[in-house]
């Protein structure tokens, strides 16, 4: 996975960048957003690729952020406003790069800590040997 980040974070901005210049390949990361401040991500993606991106605040004040994703061309494909978590998939309708941020623009004196998955491609099957349409039964 190729993340990149960009943003106003204020002094402790380069410290995060080279924490998650480490983390590139983790599909997952939880990152500290100051008040008055805006964090973005960029993840390249192949058309017809399905994504889901996953955040949860976890730390801060009334435990909300603002969220917008955009395609490569700046069209808005989700936009939340001061959400404490939320889910949203999609399919990459074009190749190029994703832009999702987080922004805390709205809180002038409270930090958060916030989660996010940005999941591209769909999760190999549990069983990839089993590959049939019945339910499970339970064992006695």
């Amino acid at each position: 996975m190729l993340l990149r980040a960009s943003g106003t974070v204020g002094p402790w901005g380069w410290l995060l960048l080279l924490v998650m210049a480490c983390m590139a390949r983790a599909s997952e990361i939880t990152f500290e957003l100051p008040d008055n401040a805006k964090q973005c991500f960029y993840e390249e993606v192949v058309q017809g690729t399905k994504c889901t991106l996953e955040f949860q605040v976890i730390t801060g004040g009334h435990y909300d952020v603002d969220c917008r994703l955009e395609d490569p061309d700046g069209i808005v494909l989700y936009k939340e406003m001061k959400k404490q978590y939320d889910s949203f998939a999609f399919t990459a309708s074009r190749n190029g790069t994703y832009k999702f941020c987080f922004s805390n623009e709205f809180s002038t004196f409270t930090h958060k800590t916030v989660y996010f998955d940005f999941q591209v491609g769909e999760d190999p099957s549990l069983f990839p040997s089993e590959n049939r349409a019945t339910a499970l039964t339970q064992v006695k």
